[in-house]
């Protein structure tokens, strides 16, 4: 009986350390911080960019000695919404043994539900994290008064109710556009505006970047990065005239 348990005991502490060792853990510096930003493809139409906010924030690092760790950008697109970055930050944080500081433009950068609320309240409390919103010259963490939190909620309540709206506007908006047979959202790229028709018409050398994007990436031997940097050596450039970027080559694979 002895020797059955001591076998027992043996094998679970064999499963336990499996299992322990198996776990993905990180280490950083007891400054590190990561960098989030985020934004949609309409706003991109509009002058705001990734760029901006990048430099904004990795201004504020430096100014106030935060050693960045890894950054992390959604592009959300009228294809594609989510924020596969957002959810690889949430889990970069659960698996540092360090805390780690988030650095964000502004609240609405951040939250886009009352889900993303929860995830990084429980960060702050759990794994002792801590938010600047650096816009709003605001700092979370676990020793914020009960009114920072109050008026954060408002905030993040805000946040929500914007997101709403804006998806009912452009549900009724693409709804007008489609029963007129309008294309009803930004063109892809590869094709453009026929301004006097108000159709969409084929653009033969940005489609034609937009092919060896795809067939690139299809090989499985490049990395997005890569992708971007020989499609920018053919020449191909964003919208805007700038050299297509990676984040670019992943709004319009992905």
């Amino acid at each position: 009986m002895g020797s059955d348990r001591q076998e027992a005991a043996q094998g679970w502490a064999a499963r336990r350390t499996k299992k322990n060792r198996s776990k993905r853990v990180i280490t950083g510096p007891s400054n590190g911080a990561v960098i989030y930003a985020r934004v949609s493809s309409k706003e991109q139409e509009e002058g705001f960019s990734i760029g901006a906010q990048l430099d904004l924030l990795r201004r504020y690092a430096t100014e106030r000695g935060f050693e960045i760790v890894h950054e992390f950008v959604d592009v959300e697109t009228a294809r594609k919404a989510g924020r596969t970055h957002f959810g690889e930050m949430v889990r970069f944080i659960r698996s540092s043994l360090t805390p780690v500081t988030i650095l964000v433009e502004k609240t609405d950068r951040i939250y886009r539900n009352l889900k993303d609320y929860t995830t990084l309240d429980e960060l702050v409390c759990e794994r002792d994290a801590r938010i600047h919103l650096v816009k709003e010259n605001e700092v979370l963490g676990r020793e914020a008064s009960s009114h920072t939190k109050f008026i954060h909620g408002i905030k993040v309540l805000m946040a929500k109710n914007y997101v709403d709206n804006l998806s009912e506007e452009v549900t009724k908006g693409q709804m007008k556009k489609a029963e007129s047979g309008q294309y009803p959202s930004i063109p892809p790229m590869g094709y453009r505006w026929d301004r006097g028709k108000r159709s969409l018409i084929h653009v033969e050398q940005e489609a034609a970047h937009v092919r060896r994007a795809f067939e690139r990436y299809a090989t499985g031997l490049y990395s997005l990065e890569k992708v971007a940097q020989l499609c920018g050596e053919d020449g191909f450039a964003s919208r805007k005239g700038s050299r297509i970027s990676k984040h670019g080559i992943e709004g319009i694979i992905k």
